[in-house]
Order: structure tokens, then C-alpha cells, then sequence
């Protein structure tokens, strides 16, 4: 027998007998993502960080009646209740979240109590974000239940909201119109500040893009390094770090990360702005109230975000832009509000600025993207 039939052999009896000891002695996990019991990968809770575990294991296992069973204080609210609390509502960013990890920190414990701080890490498609709750623990015969910190979400009374926001339609050329080629012409757009920074991450290629046309515009920006012997080392495109959408005359920051790349070895960076006419409107407005830069250690730009429609708007996201003061680009950092914006009720939001970069910040901008389920 050649070596590699004898190594192919080899590997089919090795994956079989790994699919066989799987099926016939499955981990508890996987038994559990597989609809089977939970009770064998939970801790216990025998502490009040025991607690906290158990709670987090059961959260993970997206097992929210068992998780809501375990609390001592569930008699308060209800299981719809904290499921929502947990997972959001209107289709939010934190309804397709999964929970990667809780941190827990002990503040204070008694032989009856104790106060401990979780912050949970959620990841979703479009980056992670994070939930702290100070949460207290009672002990209860011989083991510890949680008091779960619940958020209530205040229902939006009825209400009448007129609204009266400028739109933009569209008509293109259909098939059957004897039009040759001709069809409307895109947007024109501009970058008016772009300029690459070296990071310890790598580099960073950041600006703003400019829609200077009377129609509305779906717009990206693509950057492509190039090397001092004129190779192509990079290219990426901005993502979500830009507002896709602009109105006529609207200004966007961008930002597009390079990983691992130096600086010092780049010659040139090629910028390919892109856009699309599209149809839009100025609705949702969402108003930015409150907002103001906070300095020193943690600096950050924080405010509210107030939406002023009658619709709920599913995801949001706020982008700012950090200038220096002879007004050039020193940062741009976003975050997105992992729960949905109900009609004018206010949401806090908090873009932070690298600590390095915090001291140059004179002046800063905020915008907001959002989605609204069924809207093109």
C-alpha cells in the first residue's frame, strides 16, 4: 500500500472513531446547543460568584426560563419581562446578540448577602458592546440567588406625530424604455479631508466625504495602499465606519482600519469614493441633545439621542468625528445603540477617543445612521 493511501486510511478510520465516541459520549455543551439537558454544565452556587456563573452559563444556553426561575426576585416582574430586559424589543441590534462572557466583580458580602458588578460582553454582526449591572445576591438556605437588576423599557403612550421631512424618489430607466444608455447620473461626491495614522494596531486611513449634489447619494470609500516599489500591499473599504446614506450636502467621517500594517513602508494611498443615487428621505430625525465633550482620563462624546418620528427605528448608528484645532481629522469612533429607539424617548450614547489622541480633541461632530425594518 502507498504511503498516501495508507495515510488517507488512516484518516477515515481516525474521523470515524471521533464520530462515534461524539455521538455515543457527547460533551455536556454540545448536548445542550443540541436541545439536550443543562444541568450537567452548570456550576453551583454555592457563592455569590458561583451565582453569577450559573446565571451566565444559563444566559448563554440562551436558557431564559431556567435563568429567570433561578432569581430571587423574580416575583417582581415577569419572564417576557426579563427576556426583553435582556434580549431588547422592535428588532433591535441586542435581539440578534449572543452573550460571549461576563466579567463579575465582588463589591461587598455578609454571610446573608452580597453586591457584585457583571459586565456582560455582547458580540452581534457589526462589533461588540458591552452591559454592566451591579446586581445583589441574597443567600438562601444553602446556596446564593440573584436580585436581577431589571431595565424597564416605558411603553410610548399613544400620540398623534405629524411629521414634514423632505424625500427624494426615484425613477429609472425600465427595461422598455427606449432610452439607449442613458439612465440618471450618480451623485457627485468628494473627499474633503483624508489623512493616514500610525496605531500599534497598525494603520488607520480617516477622513470625511462630501455629497456636493442636490440628489440624495448611497456612498463608500475604498483606500488601497501602496508601497514605495509601487506594490499593492492593502485595500479595504470603509464598512460600517461611514454613513452610507447622505442628502445632498451632508458630510460623512470614514475610517478604515489596516491591521498589522507600517506605516513607514507605505508610498501612496489611492482613494476610490463611490456612489449610487438612491432614494431617501430626512425621516427618522433623530436629535442629538446634551452632547458634549468630556476631557481627561475616559474622554469621550456623550449625549442623548431623541427620535422625533413616529416610527421605531430597529438599529442606530452614532458616528463622530474628533478635530484638532486647526480643525483636521484627529479621530473618528462610532457606537451603536444596541436597543431599538422608540418615538421620543431618549437613549444615551458615549463614543470614546484614544487616550493619546484625547488631548488634541477641540471640537468634535456627531451623525447618526439608523435602520428601520421595511424601509428600502
Amino acid at each position: 500500500m502507498s504511503q498516501g493511501r495508507l495515510l488517507a486510511t488512516a484518516i477515515a478510520v481516525t474521523t470515524g472513531l471521533l464520530v462515534t465516541a461524539g455521538t455515543l459520549w457527547p460533551s455536556a455543551i454540545a448536548a445542550s446547543y443540541g436541545g439536550g439537558k443543562t444541568e450537567g454544565i452548570l456550576s453551583s452556587t454555592s457563592t455569590p460568584e458561583a451565582a453569577v456563573n450559573d446565571l451566565t452559563a444559563q444566559l448563554k444556553l440562551h436558557a431564559l426560563a431556567k435563568a429567570y426561575s433561578s432569581l430571587a426576585n423574580k416575583a417582581e416582574f415577569s419572564e417576557a419581562d426579563f427576556e426583553r430586559d435582556l434580549l431588547g424589543s422592535g428588532l433591535s441590534l441586542r435581539t440578534y446578540a449572543t452573550l460571549d462572557s461576563v466579567d463579575v466583580r465582588p463589591l461587598h458580602q455578609s454571610n446573608t448577602d452580597a453586591d457584585l458588578t457583571m459586565k456582560m460582553h455582547w458580540s452581534s454582526v457589526v462589533g461588540n458592546f458591552d452591559d454592566t449591572r451591579d446586581v445583589h445576591a441574597v443567600k438562601v438556605g444553602n446556596h446564593w440567588a440573584l436580585n436581577w437588576p431589571l431595565k424597564h423599557e416605558s411603553p410610548v403612550p399613544p400620540q398623534v406625530i405629524p411629521v414634514n421631512y423632505l424625500r427624494w424618489d426615484v425613477i429609472y430607466r425600465g427595461a422598455g424604455d427606449d432610452w439607449g444608455s442613458q439612465d440618471v447620473e450618480a451623485p457627485h461626491v468628494r473627499i474633503v479631508d483624508m489623512h493616514p495614522l500610525s496605531r500599534a494596531e497598525g494603520v488607520v486611513v480617516m477622513g470625511e466625504l462630501l455629497n456636493e449634489d442636490v440628489v440624495p447619494a448611497f456612498v463608500s470609500v475604498k483606500a488601497t495602499l501602496v508601497t514605495k516599489a509601487g506594490e499593492t500591499l492593502d485595500s479595504e473599504g470603509s464598512f460600517d465606519m461611514i454613513s452610507h446614506t447622505l442628502l445632498p450636502k451632508q458630510v460623512t467621517p470614514f475610517i478604515i482600519h489596516f491591521p498589522g500594517t507600517d506605516l513607514s513602508k507605505i508610498s501612496t494611498i489611492r482613494m476610490e469614493p463611490t456612489s449610487v443615487l438612491v432614494a431617501a428621505s430626512a425621516d427618522p430625525v433623530i436629535e442629538i441633545e446634551n452632547q458634549q465633550y468630556q476631557e481627561g482620563s475616559g474622554a469621550a462624546v456623550t449625549g442623548q439621542l431623541t427620535n422625533q418620528s413616529g416610527h421605531t427605528v430597529n438599529v442606530s448608528h452614532v458616528l463622530s468625528t474628533f478635530y484638532d484645532a486647526n480643525g483636521q481629522v484627529v479621530w473618528v469612533g462610532g457606537q451603536y445603540i444596541d436597543r431599538a429607539l422608540q418615538p421620543q424617548t431618549p437613549v444615551d450614547f458615549r463614543v470614546p477617543v484614544p487616550q493619546d489622541l484625547a488631548g488634541k480633541v477641540k471640537s468634535e461632530r456627531t451623525v447618526v445612521s439608523t435602520y428601520i425594518q421595511g424601509n428600502s
